[in-house]
């Protein structure tokens, strides 16, 4: 994929830093956001162009439409990425009946409207362009439903609503629009759970580390994939298959 650009937001750690490395060594370059972790952004932009990438780092947080519009309005009249991958995301657990509205708001705020601020941005370009990829990384939580996650899996399910039915509305233009539901993976949402409450529930019997979520990106974001839209591809070891 030399000469396309691969945006992704939430990308400096974890599930998005693995995505953005195994973009980068795919072809693309890379735009990296992050919202605030500076150190761990240079690490990751490091490391990409230690593979032979390329990367541009843009901070901005996608809860809030007008940095989104601020940092990427003027790079879209000049590039349009041919992939996004809607990856920010993050969790505030804790049972419904104790739950603050600010733990509700913030999380569907980051999922949904972080999903909207970005993507209505760059969809229109890829529209006239007729050609793309989005990719939302959804959650097995969004699935099955899991006590403490309401509010997570609430926003899950609703991006994996917004995938099935963005999907229908782009196909005929040439992008496409895909989610990819990791199960537990090894990341710092899992580092403090112990491994004997989550390996007897995953076939596979291993916890799933960063880089095979982004295999599955990988393959939506390449040829081989260009006859699937509006799919969930879960990575969960086994863990879910309904």
């Amino acid at each position: 994929m030399k000469g396309e650009t691969a945006l992704i937001t939430g990308a400096s750690k974890g599930i998005g830093r693995a995505v953005a490395l195994r973009l980068a060594v795919d072809g693309f370059a890379v735009w990296l956001n992050y919202r605030a972790d500076h150190a761990a952004a240079e690490e990751t932009r490091a490391a990409l162009c230690a593979a032979g990438g390329s990367c541009r780092l843009l901070p901005f947080d996608v809860t809030n439409g007008a940095a989104c519009r601020a940092a990427l309005e003027k790079l879209l009249e000049e590039t349009v990425p041919y992939v996004l991958v809607n990856n920010a995301g993050f969790a505030r657990d804790g049972l419904f009946a104790l739950m603050s509205e600010e733990n509700w708001r913030s999380v569907l705020d980051v999922h949904l409207n972080g999903f909207y601020n970005v993507t209505s941005l760059v969809l229109p370009r890829m529209l006239r362009r007729r050609k793309g990829r989005i990719i939302v990384i959804t959650s097995t939580s969004g699935e099955t439903g899991v006590g403490g996650q309401v509010n997570y899996s609430a926003a899950k399910a609703g991006l994996t609503g917004a995938v099935r039915s963005l999907a229908v509305e782009t196909a005929k233009r040439g992008v496409l629009v895909n989610a990819v539901a990791p199960g537990f993976i090894a990341t710092e949402m899992t580092a403090r759970i112990p491994p004997e409450r989550i390996l007897p529930r995953i076939p596979l019997g291993r916890i799933g580390q960063p880089e095979d979520v982004a295999g599955a990106v990988a393959f939506l974001c390449s040829s081989e994939a260009s006859y699937i839209t509006g799919q969930i591809l879960s990575v969960n070891g086994g863990a879910f298959t309904g």
